[in-house]
C-alpha cells in the first residue's frame, strides 16, 4: 500500500469470524475499489479493508469514517452500530442499511440475513446514492 495519511483512511470493516472472512471480506474489496473510484485519484482519502477486531482494538481507527459489512452475528462493529445508527433501508428479515443521513456520525452498516442479502444491501447502498452521500460527509471531514 502506498504511503497514506492514517487520518485519511476510510475503513471498510468485516468480521474476523469464519463467515466474515469467507463471505464478507471478498465483498468488501470491490466496495473499496468503488469507493476509491468515486473519490478519485487526487483525493487524500483512501479506503482500507480491515477486520472488526483491529477496528475495535485500535482507538485511532475508531475515529475514522467506516463502512461495516456483514451482520451483527459475524461482525462486532455491526453489532455495535446496530444499536447506534438509524436504518435508512430495512427490508424485514432480509437486509438493512444503517447510517446517519445527517452525516454527524461517519459510520454506516450494510448487512443481510445471509450472504446473498448482504450482497443486495451493498448493491442498494451503491445504487440508491447512499455511498455518494456518505462520501460527501467524509470529504468534508477535517482530520
Amino acid at each position: 500500500m502506498p504511503q497514506t495519511d492514517p487520518n485519511h483512511l476510510l475503513l471498510i470493516v468485516t468480521g474476523a469470524s469464519l463467515r466474515g472472512e469467507a463471505a464478507d471480506r471478498p465483498l468488501a474489496y470491490p466496495l473499496a475499489q468503488e469507493v476509491a473510484a468515486r473519490l478519485g485519484p487526487e483525493s487524500p482519502w483512501k479506503p482500507l479493508v480491515i477486520s472488526d477486531v483491529l477496528y475495535i482494538n485500535d482507538k485511532r481507527l475508531a475515529r475514522q469514517p467506516a463502512i461495516s459489512v456483514g451482520g451483527p452475528g459475524v461482525n462486532h462493529l455491526s453489532a455495535l452500530l446496530f444499536q447506534e445508527l438509524p436504518s435508512v433501508v430495512t427490508i424485514d428479515n432480509v437486509l438493512t442499511i444503517q447510517m446517519d443521513i445527517e452525516l454527524t456520525d461517519l459510520r454506516c452498516c450494510l448487512w443481510g440475513m445471509n450472504h446473498e442479502q448482504t450482497v443486495e444491501a451493498v448493491n442498494l447502498f451503491l445504487k440508491r446514492g447512499y455511498l455518494d452521500r456518505f462520501l460527501e460527509g467524509v470529504t468534508q471531514k477535517s482530520p
